[in-house]
C-alpha cells in the first residue's frame, strides 16, 4: 500500500485551507480566447472567467473605455438662434454625403443639416459587412424659424371675430404696422409706372371688390367703436365700390349723426421671421352682427405667399453658400 502523503490530491483534501487557496487561485486565471492585438472595435472581444467554464464578450467594455478617452464618431444634435449659424455649422463640419432639409410648415419652419447622411446610390443588401452608403445620421444641426412678434400678432387675430373695444385696442398696439395706401393704389388702376408691390395689391383689391382704408380711419374707427353701443344698427354695403356702412341707431350716436364709413381692405407691412424684411400684404376688415352685437374680423389675405417668399428666400441663402443638396421636408427620424 502506497503512503498517501505521495499523492498532491490527498493532500489537499486533507489540507482545507490549501484547498481553498488553489481553488482562488482557479477562479482569478482567465485567458483570451479570441482578441485582435490591435483591436478592433466592430470586433467581439471574448475571454473565460474562469478557465474553461464561461465565455464573456468584453468588447461592450473595450468600446467604453475607448469613448472615455476619445469618441469613436460624432454624436449630437446642435441648435442655433440665427441662420447664418447653421450654415457656418455645415460648412465646418460637411462632407460629401451630407444634406439640408427644409421643412415649411408654417406654424414651426426648421432647417436641419445633417452632417453624416447617408450616401447616394441604392441600397446595398447583398454585402456580409453592410450596407458601404449607410451613415449614422447622428451628428445634426436645427434651426427653428423665430416668426416675428408683428406676425404672431397678426396671424393670432386673422379670421376671429373681435368685440369693438378689443378691435380698437388691437389697432392701437399694431399700428405701427398699418401703412397707408399711397397714390397709386388710391387711385386704384395698374400701370407700368407703378411699383410691382403696388400693381398687385391694386389687383388684390379688383379681385375682392376691395377699397384701401387709412391708419387715421382705423384710429378714429376704434375710439368711436369704443363711445358707440351697438344693439341697434343698420348695415349697409355699396357692391360698386366696395365701401361699407354701419349706422348706430341709439343715444350713442356720432355727433354729426351721419354714418360710420369704413373699409374693406387696410394694408400692413410686417416681416414674417425676427429680423427678416417686412413683406406688404392686404388685410380684409369685415364685421357680423351677432345679436345685438357687431364683431369686426381682420383676415390676412392669403398670408402663404408672403410666408414662403420668406421661406424660399431663407433656404437658398442656405443652400448657396453651403453648396448642400436641400430637401424640402424632414429627414428620417
Amino acid at each position: 500500500m502506497s503512503d498517501k502523503t505521495d499523492n498532491p490530491a490527498a493532500l489537499r483534501h486533507e489540507n482545507p485551507a490549501e484547498t481553498m487557496r488553489d481553488v482562488m487561485a482557479d477562479l482569478m486565471h482567465h485567458t483570451i480566447v479570441d482578441a485582435d492585438p490591435e483591436w478592433n472595435p466592430s470586433a467581439a472581444d471574448l475571454i473565460t472567467v474562469p478557465e474553461k467554464r464561461k465565455v464573456v464578450d468584453v468588447s461592450t467594455y473595450r468600446r467604453d473605455a475607448l469613448e472615455f478617452m476619445k469618441p469613436a464618431r460624432r454624436i449630437g444634435t446642435a441648435r442655433f438662434a440665427d441662420l447664418q449659424s447653421i450654415i457656418a455649422w455645415a460648412n465646418r463640419f460637411k462632407g460629401d454625403t451630407s444634406a439640408l432639409f427644409a421643412n415649411p410648415d408654417m406654424e414651426a419652419p426648421t432647417l436641419t443639416c445633417i452632417a453624416d447622411y447617408h450616401a447616394a446610390g441604392a441600397v446595398d443588401v447583398t454585402t456580409a459587412t453592410g450596407d458601404a452608403s449607410a451613415r449614422h445620421c447622428h451628428h445634426r444641426a436645427i434651426y427653428d424659424f423665430p416668426l416675428s412678434e408683428e406676425w404672431k400678432a397678426w396671424m393670432g387675430v386673422s379670421g376671429e371675430p373681435l368685440k369693438k373695444d378689443n378691435l380698437g385696442e388691437f389697432i392701437e398696439a399694431q399700428a405701427k404696422d398699418i401703412m397707408d395706401p399711397s397714390p397709386a393704389i388710391l387711385k386704384g388702376g395698374v400701370s407700368d409706372k407703378n411699383q410691382p408691390w403696388e400693381n398687385r395689391l391694386i389687383e388684390t383689391a379688383q379681385k375682392i371688390e376691395g377699397r384701401y382704408g387709412q391708419l387715421t380711419q382705423l384710429l378714429a374707427m376704434s375710439k368711436q367703436f369704443q363711445v358707440h353701443e351697438t344693439s341697434n344698427l343698420t348695415v349697409k354695403t355699396n357692391r360698386d365700390s366696395g365701401e361699407q356702412e354701419i349706422q348706430f341707431v341709439n343715444e350713442h350716436k356720432a355727433p354729426d349723426g351721419k354714418p360710420l364709413q369704413i373699409p374693406n381692405l387696410i394694408i400692413i407691412a410686417i416681416p414674417v421671421f425676427m429680423g427678416g424684411a417686412p413683406y406688404r400684404m392686404p388685410v380684409r376688415f369685415r364685421y357680423r352682427k351677432l345679436g345685438g352685437e357687431v364683431r369686426f374680423i381682420l383676415s390676412i389675405y392669403n398670408p402663404e405667399k408672403a410666408f414662403e417668399a420668406a421661406f424660399k428666400e431663407a433656404v437658398e441663402a442656405a443652400t448657396s453658400e453651403t453648396e448642400l443638396p436641400t430637401f424640402m421636408g424632414t429627414p428620417e427620424s
